[in-house]
């Protein structure tokens, strides 16, 4: 065998292993939720094809979950959304006017996202009582923004330093204003960057766990990873099937979002490199 067909063999196998590795659990996670037992693998236990956990989670009024995958759509879409048309308007000051500071505000936004959540959920507990927004979208709306910020900002910095300043000055003698260069010039150039920003956002947002778990109380606005935690006391047991099913539901959004869109992140973050 030559050093080709070594290496496509190499390449082939390694693929293999990365594909189970990374899938297994999912895979794990899919059969438990389509089982009647979730201890198929042992011994002496066979395996019966059923939807009962899936009818169980979307019918059972009393585990919220409907109300729990509502409420982690409509945040984290909202706070995609904030967090992106924010950093577009700070990343075009950065990139298109002169001020003093520029490249200090943004490692200045970098060090302020590197602070673990952990250090500092105490305190905003205590504003968000102060504020009476705990157990409300305004509760997790507002830190998710704030913490999805540094992302979107750095990102979208990048996509507009791509962009030709040629650009700007040609609307510049043609009597455009920054609003107009800004809506008409920048942000149809920058959609890549815009589309891999406003996704990844919303993954993060509808990721995030610790602030959901703090700053909300009941089905009113607590989230899906919170809601799939609290399964377990809610039955006195862990309904292992019942959380395989779930998660699933969770994770199909995300998934579905990656594989239409991949093309659109990795052409968003890579347009933004640094050319050596």
């Amino acid at each position: 065998m030559n050093e080709e067909k070594w290496r496509t063999a190499l390449t082939i196998a390694g693929t293999s292993l990365l594909l189970v590795f990374c899938l297994a659990p999912f895979i794990y996670m899919a059969l438990v939720s389509l089982s009647e037992r979730v201890d198929f693998l042992s011994s002496g236990t066979s395996f019966h094809l059923t939807g009962q956990h899936y009818r169980a989670i979307v019918g059972d009024q009393t585990l919220h979950f409907m109300d729990y995958f509502r409420n982690s759509l409509f945040i984290s879409g909202v706070s995609a959304i904030l967090s992106v048309g924010i950093a577009a308007l700070a990343a075009y000051a950065i990139t298109r006017m002169n001020f003093p500071g520029r490249e200090m505000l943004l490692l200045f936004v970098l060090a302020a996202s590197l602070f673990p959540q952990i250090s500092f959920v105490g305190y905003l507990f205590t504003l968000m009582a102060w504020l009476g927004w705990i157990n409300t979208y305004a509760a997790l709306i507002a830190p998710y923004v704030a913490w999805i910020l540094p992302l979107s900002l750095w990102i979208l910095t990048s996509a507009f330093n791509q962009i030709p300043r040629e650009l700007d000055k040609a609307a510049w003698v043609d009597g455009a204003s920054h609003r107009q260069i800004f809506l008409r010039i920048l942000l149809p150039l920058a959609a890549p960057g815009l589309v891999s920003s406003l996704l990844l956002s919303f993954i993060f947002a509808f990721n995030e766990f610790l602030f959901a778990l703090f700053l909300t109380t009941g089905a009113e606005a607590r989230t899906i990873p919170v809601g799939i935690a609290f399964f377990q006391g809610a039955h006195g047991e862990t309904p292992w099937g019942d959380i395989m099913a779930a998660s699933m539901l969770t994770t199909l959004p995300i998934t579905l979002l990656a594989l239409v869109f991949q093309r659109r992140i990795v052409q968003g973050l890579t347009r933004g490199a640094i050319k050596g």
